[in-house]
């Protein structure tokens, strides 16, 4: 006679297919999704050869257009960086009117499309837009420029920081910094001595992440850059000129160049959250 196996048995048994069935269903994703283009960038970057593809990549239009990502980088991040710390520790350290207001301004950018910021800036700042005539007259060129590319960038990045800090501020709470008050600390030391350090990590994670998008902006920077050859192409507006001349080799060589950035990207990131928990 056959025993019959309790329902209690099975349940643990259903819940190993289930558990195996989603994590096959997740690595199957990732490769179709992730790795599979992945490879197929680096395969189509090194199609002709190494010599090729240091040819692409050091050509001198791809060489300025690497050059003008990473100085858009560079020159966004601390302000990111100070922007952020500083919204971040007014709406978790003080009560005010605006404040929630202040925290959908910080909110913005991530629920408009970068396009439509980039056309905003170009109807403000441009010959005929609403401070043109005035930035012409003074001669301050904004537009198809670096300082045009600079402002689009910031504002799509600009929350980045906040919304990573601010979180941990809030459940910090103050205690520690009224308690350097009481005991005579200076404001910057009370900044450097418990708020820097208590932020540090969630500092650095959106750091990261604003980078990241930085150097992956495209629709913003298209808007205000004019797409000049050699002087306002960012990375990925060179990967776009190279495709659309017909140049695959060299804008997988490019686009190999944008990879390995999301691949440090995704490293630093994954250290950082280890280090977190």
């Amino acid at each position: 006679m056959t025993p019959v196996t309790p329902p209690a048995a099975l349940a643990p048994r259903q819940d190993r297919k289930a558990q195996w069935l989603l994590i096959g269903l997740a690595v199957a994703l990732t490769l179709f999704i992730v790795v599979v283009p992945l490879l197929y960038i680096l395969w189509r970057a090194l199609s002709e050869g190494l010599a090729v593809f240091a040819q692409n990549i050091l050509a001198p239009d791809t060489l300025h257009a690497i050059w003008l990502t990473s100085a858009v980088a560079i020159v966004t991040l601390p302000v990111n960086l100070c922007v952020g710390i500083a919204a971040a520790w007014l709406i978790a350290r003080f009560t005010f009117p605006g404040r929630k207001a202040l925290l959908t301004i910080i909110e913005l950018p991530f629920s408009i499309s970068p396009i439509i910021a980039g056309v905003c800036y170009l109807l403000l700042y441009g010959r005929q837009g609403l401070l043109g005539p005035a930035l012409a007259a003074a001669d301050i060129k904004i537009l198809f420029a670096l300082p045009g590319i600079v402002l689009v960038t910031l504002f799509v990045t600009g929350p980045f920081v906040a919304r990573e800090v601010l979180p941990l501020m809030q459940a910090q709470g103050s205690e520690q910094e009224q308690a350097a008050l009481t005991l005579g600390a200076s404001g910057w030391q009370i900044f450097r001595r418990v708020t820097l350090p208590n932020i540090r990590w969630a500092l650095l994670y959106g750091a990261v992440l604003a980078t990241a998008r930085a150097v992956g902006e495209f629709g913003a920077v298209s808007v205000v850059s004019g797409a000049i050859r050699g002087q306002t192409m960012t990375l990925p507006l060179q990967i776009e000129l190279l495709f659309n001349d017909l140049n695959v080799v060299g804008a997988f060589a490019a686009a190999s160049t944008l990879t390995l950035i999301a691949l440090v990207v995704l490293v630093l990131k994954t250290l950082i959250e280890a280090r977190t928990r």
